[in-house]
């Protein structure tokens, strides 16, 4: 469980990398930056900071943050009430991100896979998105992605956002963030 003193550091860490970048943010989307960690317990080393500008029953987009090497969890978007899973377009816009989907696996893969969590990783089809480099992902997809030495900012573009319904390989990740205080 993070605490409000973790929450508020990474928001304020995030916030900066976005401005560094020249992505600016309103005041009201600096405060609701999401720090997911899991439920893992371990933000530096799994965990994803996010920026919904919109998310409605059409269309969503999104920024996520990544910090030095800090890992998304494998993980996909089923179908949810006869809907397709989200579909989803990764755009780089700083630093470098390796993304992880189904697909033949790449031979000597650059991110590290968290340790303790190898048996949860399964995809290792490596895609390398630098600023300007995009990536689409069918629904349903197995994918996790890992920010370089530098970390990273990634637009994401999809249909839908249901985080609830994400299915994850590692059965200890809690999708919705828990605060402390």
């Amino acid at each position: 469980m993070l605490t409000r003193e973790q929450v508020t550091r990474a928001q304020a860490r995030a916030a900066a990398m976005l401005d560094q970048a020249g992505i600016a943010l309103t005041a009201e989307e600096r405060a609701s930056i999401e720090v997911a960690d899991f439920g893992l317990d371990d933000l530096a080393r799994t965990g994803l900071e996010i920026v919904v500008y919109v998310n409605t029953d059409r269309y969503c987009a999104k920024e996520l943050v990544l910090f030095p090497r800090q890992t998304c969890p494998e993980h996909r978007h089923p179908s949810v009430e006869g809907r397709p899973g989200k579909m989803e377009t990764f755009r780089g816009r700083a630093g470098k991100v390796w993304l992880y989907a189904e697909g033949p696996a790449t031979e000597q893969i650059q991110a590290l896979v968290p340790a303790g969590s190898e048996a949860h990783y399964t995809v290792f089809h490596e895609i390398e998105l630098n600023p300007g480099d995009q990536y689409t992902l069918p629904p349903n997809t197995w994918h996790w992605f890992q920010a370089g030495d530098e970390g990273a900012i990634v637009s994401e573009f999809s249909s839908t956002s249901r985080d609830e319904s994400d299915v994850f390989t590692d059965p200890r990740i809690r999708r919705a963030p828990e605060v402390e205080g």
